[in-house]
């Protein structure tokens, strides 16, 4: 997750920042900026100059857990990235 923001401009990553923090401190929120994806998983979506950036997350004891970002292109949310974003929430849970 940090590799991929740091890949990210600058103005990108505060735009960013900027949503998470008003997801984080505003929870629970909804669309436009949050969407269940699924049970234990959401996105925070943030426009950016490349298109629309995704930031995967859950929430484990009251805290935001960040698992995967990218910059979503297509309609759906592409499995590979959700299937990421499964595997650390998992691994966060110690494999339950």
């Amino acid at each position: 997750m940090r590799e991929w923001l740091l890949d990210l401009s600058r103005a990108d990553r505060k735009a960013i920042g900027c949503d998470i923090k008003t997801a984080q401190y505003g929870w629970p929120i909804g669309m436009p900026l949050i969407r269940k994806l699924e049970p234990g998983l959401w996105e925070v979506r943030s426009p950016i100059d490349r298109g629309i950036a995704r930031v995967l997350f859950t929430v484990e004891d009251d805290v935001m857990v960040l698992l995967h970002g990218f910059v979503k292109k297509t309609t759906k949310t592409p499995t590979t990235d959700l299937q990421v974003a499964r595997d650390r929430r998992f691994t966060l849970r110690g494999g339950k």
